[in-house]
């Protein structure tokens, strides 16, 4: 994407009313005005809130969003001119329950809340295969526990990963640490009984590993 074309999106981005781009003083005195208040205040309403962390174009926080328009949903991605695309389709299509934050996912507590939120998706991460980038990782043993500390008791956290590294690495650390793994399957797609919500909603990426052939993993779980 080229600057010009970028520099159109975050533009665009800013007047876009469910994109939310805080400042780094909200973030240094954590003082988010949104946090613990994104169902009153945001939304509007009281309904459960899901996050997609690393949402990229926003497809998956959308197509969840049109599958569930009694639950809220945000996406999260540090690129701007990524989402913007998912922006501009909620509100090209009318989708309420939608709204997109412009953050790092380890600054994830200055914005949400102890139990705010329902559920967590981790779509297609980086996964910091090298030794060097595990602190990166987004299924790590301190990603985990910020996970927790927002979500509601028993929330649930998915990871959808083309990696087969990232899939093993995942659940190696969730027997470890005793976490509750609710279902795990190396390839949803061969596999029968995988849940719809995975299988029906595919990314631009997700449909090019496909074309590949890589097998697609996904792990449901609960921190303890």
């Amino acid at each position: 994407m080229g600057s010009k074309n970028k520099l159109k999106r975050f533009k665009e981005n800013e007047t876009f009313n469910n994109v939310i781009q805080p400042s780094r003083e909200a973030e240094v005195l954590n003082n988010f005005s949104l946090k613990g208040n994104w169902g009153k205040t945001f939304f509007k309403n009281e309904n459960p809130i899901v996050l997609e962390l690393g949402c990229g174009k926003g497809e998956y926080t959308i197509g969840m969003a049109k599958r569930d328009p009694n639950t809220n949903f945000i996406g999260i991605d540090i690129k701007g001119a990524r989402f913007w695309r998912g922006a501009k389709t909620a509100i090209d299509e009318g989708i309420a329950n939608v709204a997109f934050l412009r953050t790092q996912i380890e600054l994830i507590e200055y914005f949400f809340a102890e139990n705010e939120i329902a559920e967590i998706w981790i779509t297609f991460p980086d996964p910091q295969i090298k030794y060097k980038r595990t602190k990166h990782r987004l299924t790590n043993s301190e990603f985990l526990q910020r996970y927790k500390k927002i979500l509601v008791p028993n929330g649930i956290v998915n990871l959808k990963t083309d990696s087969e590294f990232m899939h093993g690495y995942t659940l190696g650390l969730l027997h470890g640490e005793g976490h509750e793994i609710m279902y795990a399957n190396h390839h949803v797609y061969r596999n029968e009984g995988s849940p719809a919500i995975v299988t029906e909603i595919q990314t631009f990426y997700e449909q090019q590993y496909l074309q590949k052939g890589k097998p697609i993993t996904y792990i449901q779980f609960k921190i303890k």
